[in-house]
């Protein structure tokens, strides 16, 4: 049976996909389920696209985990989300390192349960020395609190005196974010019909591709995965040239 990956031309890959996993509740509301349900199985989506990811040869891949508006769900699902991050991480980190991925996490990971950001640090540090595929979680992430962030430390540093007003640029606006030590995303990925945005990667995503699917995320695998890749390799990307 041929395969989407086979049409690939891997001398174009996107060198950073991001995706938006989006549609788990969904997903679990339509089999009579409870929206936990979904979160587990949308973690073998998550392994299934990794795992994708890291055989074609991508460099980056971003996945939006958890989002600082995510706190304000309820506490029952939050609870069960952070328990099922760290048993997928505890169990994912041994695949990890015999695929050369590294993990990278980006947002306000101080907001994280304590056996949480353990589990994540001792995954970072484990994987550090990878080279393969650099996996990034985006956790207790939104776009406009990384703004926020960068924008605050921007100004303490002018009325330090570490910078002039006339020295802000772009690159050095992009030297503030947490996503300062990976290259902007190529292709953006939202699963579940949603054709929105999301607070994700706001000032990163300028000039990425974009891709929408009606399929949930628990059911998006690798050959969805390689269409989009398809999608990204059709279009004429002028960077607004």
């Amino acid at each position: 049976m041929s395969s989407n990956k086979d049409k690939i031309d891997k001398e174009r890959l996107p060198v950073h996909i991001a995706i938006i996993m989006d549609g788990n509740g969904r997903w679990a509301k339509e089999k009579g389920e409870a929206r936990v349900f979904g979160h587990k199985n949308g973690v073998e989506s998550v392994r299934a696209v990794t795992e994708a990811a890291a055989g074609l040869g991508v460099k980056y891949l971003t996945l939006y985990a958890f989002s600082t508006e995510n706190w304000g769900r309820p506490a029952e699902e939050v609870d069960a989300l952070m328990d099922l991050l760290v048993d997928a991480i505890e169990k994912e980190t041994p695949t990890l390192q015999k695929n050369n991925i590294r993990l990278l996490t980006i947002g306000d990971i101080n907001r994280l349960p304590e056996k949480t950001r353990k589990k994540l640090l001792d995954c970072t540090e484990q994987t550090a020395g990878n080279t393969g595929l650099s996996l990034v979680l985006a956790l207790s992430y939104s776009s406009r609190w990384e703004i926020r962030n960068a924008t605050q430390k921007i100004a303490a540093d002018v009325k330090e005196g570490k910078i002039n007003p006339g020295d802000i640029t772009d690159e050095l606006i992009s030297s503030y974010m947490t996503t300062r030590s990976i290259p902007d995303p190529d292709l953006l990925i939202r699963t579940s019909g949603e054709i929105r945005i999301s607070n994700f990667l706001l000032w990163q995503i300028a000039y990425c591709e974009l891709y929408f699917t009606h399929t949930h995320w628990p059911d998006f695998r690798e050959e969805e995965f390689f269409n989009a890749i398809l999608s990204f390799q059709s279009r004429d990307r002028r960077f607004g040239k």
